[in-house]
């Protein structure tokens, strides 16, 4: 690895703290050992060393133990030392990769190996490795995952992340208030609907679209079948995706994290196709997707910065303190 200096160089007179980062580009293995005080002189230190074309700018840096956005000065001075970033040119998207040590939102890709190899009944392994790094991860997870580490035998789960069984224990029950906390959050959007619906405003909504899909439905009939085709195979939602769209109130509670960001970024006309919706639903649903993810993300920045400013204090705190000595007698 390489150290890089000279980007960013501070003013005459100016005394910087600068922190060491450990850099890579999205699907590269190599590291570049990297000092910087601040997040913009490490994006533009990232854009030398990696050698990212201008045109690609701006560039966003992301934790590589699990895609977390950086994207704050106070969050990444709360950051330890050499902590490793992947520098994500322009739209490009944030891969897990096995040296980066994190286990947060595993690719679709290992997690359909994992569970060939592993058969079915052993689906719970893959998710359990999502909290053995960070048991924040349990709020990216998906409420299906939630309910299959809950339904897990503690022993189990107990030998698998090397911990006591009253410590899982405690895990289950975590993970089972997350599952009440967002079937709270689905009752009070429904009671929220049936509100509107009292006063009158539903009914308005529901016609309205009611003639939106009449008028979608002709237009689709209007297309020729090919057309159709070709976007019912631009869907790159799974069916499970699609079937928790389709029947689950308030579906962007049930999805996982990463579900959330492939709905949000689906094309809302063919997505609109595939669940046979009117674009309005369809964009609402993204929206409430995107939502939904945001917050999530958020919390995930709140606590990895409120645990590193508590590993600070305690840091601070254990250090040894140099006893003070007594003044010697002049005589």
């Amino acid at each position: 690895m390489e150290v890089t200096e000279g980007v960013g160089a501070p003013e005459p007179g100016e005394i910087r703290n600068l922190k060491p980062c450990l850099l890579r580009r999205n699907h590269s293995l190599e590291q570049h050992g990297v000092a910087a005080s601040c997040l913009e002189e490490l994006r533009s230190k990232a854009c030398d060393i990696l050698a990212i074309d201008k045109s690609l700018t701006p560039v966003t840096l992301v934790l590589a133990e699990d895609g977390t956005i950086v994207d704050d000065d106070d969050y990444f001075l709360c950051l330890p030392s050499n902590t490793k970033f992947v520098a994500l040119a322009n739209n490009e998207k944030w891969v897990y990769s096995n040296s980066d040590g994190g286990t947060a939102w595993i690719s679709q890709e290992s997690f359909d190996i994992d569970e060939t190899d592993s058969g079915a009944g052993l689906k719970w392994k893959n998710v359990a490795r999502q909290l053995k790094e960070d048991l924040a991860n349990i709020i990216l997870l998906s409420e299906e995952d939630l309910q299959v580490l809950i339904d897990v035998p503690c022993s189990d789960l107990a030998q698998e992340l090397c911990q006591s069984c009253a410590t899982i224990q405690g895990l289950q029950n975590t993970l089972q208030q997350v599952l009440d906390q967002r079937e709270e959050a689905r009752q009070s959007k429904q009671l929220l609907e049936l509100y509107l619906q009292a006063l009158g405003k539903e009914g308005s909504t529901l016609s309205k679209q009611e003639e939106s899909r009449a008028g979608f439905n002709e237009e689709v009939d209007a297309v020729d079948t090919c057309v159709s085709r070709e976007l019912s195979s631009e869907i790159a939602l799974t069916g499970q995706i699609l079937t928790a769209l389709k029947e689950k109130p308030a579906p962007e509670l049930s999805l996982s994290s990463q579900d959330l960001e492939l709905v949000t970024k689906e094309d809302p006309r063919a997505l609109a196709l595939a669940l046979n919706w009117d674009m309005k639903k369809t964009e609402n649903v993204q929206q409430a997707c995107k939502q939904e993810l945001t917050l999530r993300l958020q919390q995930i920045q709140s606590l990895h910065s409120l645990r590193n400013i508590s590993a600070r204090k305690n840091s601070l705190s254990e250090e040894p303190q140099t006893p003070k000595r007594a003044r010697q007698d002049p005589t």
